[in-house]
């Protein structure tokens, strides 16, 4: 089980149901600080999801409420060091 740390406090597991996110395969935790897990099988599934929120994104207006929210997943699962080995 791969666990990607978002380092974010205002983020919550709440995102995905306010808003019409993608949702991570296996799902979110939130960590006692506060912090929003996503949850992925492995690397493969972690960048699958990554390219999903990619082509959200480019769906969407610049000035979106979702924008920062999806920058601050596509970032933490890019910064990830078993994603970016991963990729390489």
């Amino acid at each position: 089980m791969l666990r990607i740390a978002i380092p974010s406090t205002t983020l919550s597991a709440k995102v995905f149901e306010q808003d019409t996110l993608p949702t991570p395969p296996n799902g979110t935790e939130t960590e006692v600080n506060g912090e929003l897990i996503l949850l992925f099988e492995d690397e493969e599934e972690a960048v699958a999801y990554l390219d999903k929120l990619e082509d959200y994104s480019t769906e969407l207006d610049n000035k979106s409420p979702e924008k920062p929210i999806i920058n601050a997943l596509v970032s933490a699962i890019n910064n990830d060091e078993f994603v970016q080995a991963y990729l390489r």
